[in-house]
This record gives structure tokens, sequence and C-alpha cells, in this order.
């Protein structure tokens, strides 16, 4: 290959994982020093499908460690949790028939009973995942005292210290994201990110990445926010869920009892450091 075809295959190639809108078979979040600034991502059609197949290439290549591509249904690396509630501030139960698979996406639901409760929906994988890059293409709810998330977490329930990563969306204003993250039940490190977008209104790309020493918070493949202190070790569980909240109302606003309310999720993926 000469040096200009050499050149121009290099140039294309970094176009194409510039594109951080995630399409029907989901985009790349890059890490920030390969992303473009958010205000130089825009591409002509042609690099968005070029991005779309290496997508579909890297799936192929089995080049993430844990892959659910929610376009084309469930995944066998995650399951829908069913008939418990976590109780305190969560005034749900989670329902796996409130998980359902269509359109092109996973649509996780809170739904209201006849007797007038709640059921939720939450999608996790049954392996623990370590030290690496999460991200996942969302859309979530918009609704006074919801959440929609992204995260992982372990806890007694595993017999394991309570670690977890967040990425989550207070339904009461989808303008902004909320990070956050536990060490052995260590929180408040609360963050409220303001996208410029309302999350809501259309798919993005978020995501993180845990290595031992930080934690990198992207948006659309943009690095946001990070953290040097405290970081947590314990491998967990990704985990997708929705929920309505129950006595903290000053966090996420009083459910109104709107239902159904549903977030759509097109893939969630791990790749291992």
């Amino acid at each position: 290959m000469n040096m200009k075809k050499l050149l121009t295959t290099v140039i294309s190639l970094t176009a194409a994982l510039a594109v951080t809108a995630c399409g029907s078979s989901g985009g790349t979040a890059e890490r920030t020093e390969t992303a473009a600034p958010a205000e130089t991502t825009a591409a002509p059609a042609e690099s968005s499908e070029t991005a779309a197949d290496a997508h579909e290439a890297q799936a192929d290549s089995g080049e993430f460690t844990v892959l659910g591509d929610f376009t084309k249904g469930s995944s066998e690396k995650f399951y829908a949790s069913d008939g418990w509630s976590n109780g305190n501030m969560f005034d749900c139960t989670w329902k796996k028939e409130n998980v359902k698979f269509g359109d092109g996406v996973m649509k996780l639901t809170i739904d209201a009973t006849p007797s007038g409760e709640h059921t939720a929906a939450e999608y996790r994988t049954h392996e623990f995942c370590g030290y690496g890059l999460y991200e996942v293409c969302m859309k979530p709810i918009r609704n006074n005292g919801v959440v929609s998330s992204f995260f992982t977490y372990t806890g007694p329930s595993d017999e394991n210290p309570w670690d977890e990563i967040d990425i989550e969306f207070l339904g009461k204003d989808t303008t902004k994201v909320q990070f956050n993250y536990f060490t052995d039940g260590k929180g408040d490190h609360e963050l409220l990110y303001d996208l410029g977008f309302d999350a809501s209104e259309d798919f993005h790309t978020y995501g993180f990445e845990w290595l031992e020493g930080s934690i990198k918070w992207y948006v659309d493949g943009k690095e946001v926010h990070s953290v040097t202190e405290n970081i947590p070790k314990t491998p967990g569980r990704l985990m997708m869920n929705v929920w309505n909240g129950k006595g903290v109302d000053a966090w996420l606003a009083p459910y109104d009892g709107t239902a159904p309310l549903t977030a759509e999720y097109k893939w969630a993926r791990f790749t291992a450091r």
C-alpha cells in the first residue's frame, strides 16, 4: 500500500470512530484521546454507515468482553430481575414482564398494578465485570419521581462489599445526568452534569472507564468528569434499571403515579482493560 493510500485509510477510520451518536447498531463512545470534541462530531452519512459497520465487525470479532445488542433482541449475557423489591427508597417490585424487546430496542417499564402499587424493570449481567470501559446507548424516562440508570453494582447480597459506579437520569430534569460511586458503602460523590440537550428526546451514548486508580465518565465519547480518590475495586454486575422512588422527594421530586413509563436501550457493553 503506498503512503497516500495508507494516509487516506487512517483518516477514514478516524472519522468513523469520531461519530458519537449511537445508531441502530450502536456507536463507539471512545476515550477522550481518540474521540473528536463534541462540537466537531458531525459527520456525513457515509461516515455514520462506516461506524455502524465497524460496530458490527467488532461485535462479530468478539472484541467486547460483554455485549448486549438489544437491536437484535434479548441477550444470553443478561437476565431480568423478577419478584423482589430493594426496599427503602425503591417504591416498586422488579418484574421480568416489564423488560421487553421490540422495534430495535430494549424497553424497561414502570407500570401500575390494579391495587395501586408499582412494578419496575431491571436487566443485569450473569457475570461480574471489573476494570474496563462500560458503555450504553439509551433514552431515559422524563417524569418526576423516577430514575433511569446504567451502572455496576455488587454488595452484601453477593457476599461482597458495596461497590458501585453510576450513571443515573433523574426524570425530573433529563437535561442533566448524575454520576456517582460507592466504595465499601461510602458514597456522597454525586455530580450533576449539564448535558446541553434533553436526553429523553433522542438516543446518546454514555459510559465510564473504571481503572485501578480512576473513574472517567463520558457523554457521546467526550470525557466530562473524572475522580481519583477511594476508587472501588470489587467486580460487580453491569446493570440497567428504571424505578420510582419513595421518601426521596428532595432528590427525585414527588412521583405522580403516571404509568406506564418506559426507557429505551439500544445496546450495552463492557470492554475489559
